[in-house]
């Protein structure tokens, strides 16, 4: 794993839900492999996003203290993006050219602003090229 890579909010998600048990060990393993080799980045929105998802809408929603764990040992680690107006400009712009939600352009936004090669999400179109960034479902089959 060379390329370099931003993860979305539904890959961390799907790392926590073992009733997909494939889908969760492929998730595992972005997301350990992006720590490991330091080529897989995050940003502000993806944190928000699962830090929600985790505390108010898993099965089991995680606790207070292993959500600050969490934050600390994985996401953080992670995070190379931060809200700019730079960052919400190039948003709009991704929203116009591509006709994706503004949320989703800020993904978009954010994996073009640390020059990433490839997006990890479910929640794109696979193979789809956005400018020299490249979106992979990493569940499809």
């Amino acid at each position: 794993m060379n390329d370099r890579a931003f993860i979305d909010t539904n890959i961390f998600v799907c790392s926590f839900d073992a009733r997909a048990a494939e889908k969760q060990q492929t998730a595992k393993k972005i997301i350990h492999e992006g720590l490991k080799y330091h080529n897989c980045f995050i940003s502000y929105q993806v944190v928000q996003e699962f830090l929600n998802v985790a505390s108010t809408k898993f099965e089991t929603p995680l606790k207070t203290e292993d959500s600050r764990l969490y934050l600390n040992s994985v996401l953080t680690p992670l995070w190379r993006v931060y809200p700019s107006s730079e960052l919400y400009t190039s948003a709009l712009e991704i929203s116009d050219r591509y006709q994706y939600s503004f949320y989703d352009s800020l993904i978009l936004a954010a994996a073009s602003e640390i020059s990433a090669d490839i997006l990890y999400s479910e929640d794109f179109q696979h193979g789809q090229q956005i400018d020299s960034l490249t979106i992979v479902n990493p569940f499809r089959q």
